[in-house]
């Protein structure tokens, strides 16, 4: 399993284990928790740039503290997140402009839901409003 300086965040898990269920309990909520960045990660893969690397890596960590699936995942995912940024460093100007404009495009993005009610208007629009 995963160990590094955030190990010691993880000791709560110990006497939770020691209840009846803990150890269940556990599981399922390392797993949520991790999934809730992932999700997050491929959310932000809606922007360009790389923004959507970090959290798919903290998500990965946190279930690479309980499954040993995912801690061979997150080396295999660490490999490609390090080409990656090798590559942004080879063009920090592009990397930076496109990271940026996907910001921009996603704050204009909300101020647009936010300013013209979409989301009420979709939810008319499917009979939910």
């Amino acid at each position: 399993m995963a160990r590094s300086l955030l190990s010691p965040l993880w000791e709560w898990k110990r006497p939770m284990r020691r209840t009846p269920g803990g150890a269940h309990a556990v599981k399922v909520i390392v797993f949520f928790a991790g999934l809730f960045f992932i999700l997050l990660g491929i959310a932000l893969a809606a922007l360009p740039g790389p923004l959507t690397i970090p959290p798919i890596l903290l998500g990965l960590y946190i279930w690479s503290t309980e499954f040993a699936w995912a801690d061979r995942l997150l080396d295999r995912a660490k490999r490609s997140a390090l080409e990656a940024w090798e590559k942004a460093k080879e063009k920090p100007v592009v990397t930076a402009l496109v990271t940026v404009s996907g910001l921009i495009a996603f704050g204009v993005g909300v101020w647009l839901v936010l300013t013209y009610d979409l989301i009420g208007r979709v939810k008319e629009m499917v009979g939910l409003g």
